[in-house]
């Protein structure tokens, strides 16, 4: 599972105490700094509209200098529930009953409508296949949904039809499988060779300060665990790419993505974090160049997802196929293997 945007903190008060070093400064850049999560753009515009206070009073001047020893009040409004509608997009069902569905989630697809993707998601795909029964099961912004995949990562999920199916689904995520029957298992194309068979990375995840679109390791971030294990690996003279499945104990923000980077091992093709790794396509023969161009995306699959049934009990297990591009890059890699063997 992978977290919700953290853009939802707005409801959230939030209190900046000045000291000196950012004595001086803009409030609104002041308040960026002190306030990740939001853009600057975003807080100047809340300043305009009265959402924030200096030892009490209300100051609407973004670029008012803040003093030593000021109390900056934000008061973010929560944002409007748009209520999406549904849209006849085809859907992979692997499985359905009356209290949930479980379908394999295609690259591209965005899992609610947000900012930038107001529609064509599969909220949008879930309310029209299911029905009006769904509108309100969660949220009325993400009925259903119980966890997400990004945008480009494809594979297995499950969403809930009923309240009694999101509340017992929603549960075993939060318990990451610790203690009960969740299971979730990931097939990633990573590049070079890992030093050992099996790992576990163990690095505490949070928002890059350089970049709000990323996640990075931090000190002060939120717990993060991914434990991998090589299933092949495939090579020529001077590339390695493994593929590995990759099971989580906690679920951030392309937590698989950032933490096989950290290892040294990004995904192929990753974009956002492996952007240097582009020109090792050059030592790449043809056959196995032509794949990876091809992707355009991270080469992460979400292969497995085990869950125990709301109302049965019943432990269910469910597999999604690699997809079409990571199909034709493993067959390319296997391929260059025999050639290259004989």
């Amino acid at each position: 599972m992978q977290d919700l945007p953290i853009e939802e903190i707005d409801g959230d008060e939030v209190e900046v105490v000045v000291d000196a070093e950012q004595a001086g400064g803009r409030l609104d850049a002041v308040l960026a700094k002190a306030h990740d999560v939001l853009s600057r753009s975003r807080l100047k515009d809340l300043i305009l509209t009265g959402a924030v206070a200096i030892d009490g009073e209300t100051v609407s001047e973004p670029k008012y200098r803040v003093k030593a020893g000021e109390t900056i009040t934000l008061i973010a409004p929560p944002p409007e529930d748009a209520e999406p509608q549904g849209e006849d997009i085809p859907l992979d069902i692997l499985y359905e009953d009356d209290q949930l569905i479980v379908l394999n989630k295609p690259v591209g697809m965005v899992v609610h409508p947000a900012p930038g993707s107001p529609n064509g998601t599969l909220v949008n795909a879930l309310i029209f296949h299911c029905g009006a029964s769904l509108q309100g099961i969660g949220g009325v912004k993400r009925p259903g949904i119980v966890h997400r995949l990004d945008r480009d990562t494809s594979g297995v999920m499950v969403a809930a039809k009923t309240d009694l199916a999101h509340q017992h689904l929603s549960s075993q995520f939060a318990d990451h499988g610790r203690t009960g029957p969740l299971h979730r298992a990931y097939i990633a194309f990573v590049w070079g060779t890992t030093e050992t068979g099996k790992g576990t990375i163990q690095a505490p995840l949070g928002r890059d300060q350089n970049n709000r679109l990323k996640q990075t390791v931090r000190k002060d971030g939120r717990e993060a665990i991914t434990h991998y294990a090589v299933e092949a690996r495939f090579g020529g003279e001077g590339w390695d790419i493994t593929r590995i499945q990759c099971q989580l104990e906690t679920g951030r923000t392309h937590q698989i993505r950032v933490h096989m980077a950290y290892i040294g091992h990004p995904l192929v093709s990753d974009l956002v974090y492996a952007p240097g790794y582009a020109t090792k396509i050059n030592r790449l023969p043809p056959e196995v160049a032509g794949p990876i161009v091809a992707l355009g995306r991270q080469a992460l699959h979400a292969a497995e997802l085990g869950f125990e049934h709301p109302t049965t009990g019943e432990e269910m297990m469910f597999e999604a196929p690699l997809p079409p591009d990571l199909e034709a890059l493993e067959e390319a890699l296997e391929d260059f293997d025999k050639a290259f063997a004989r």
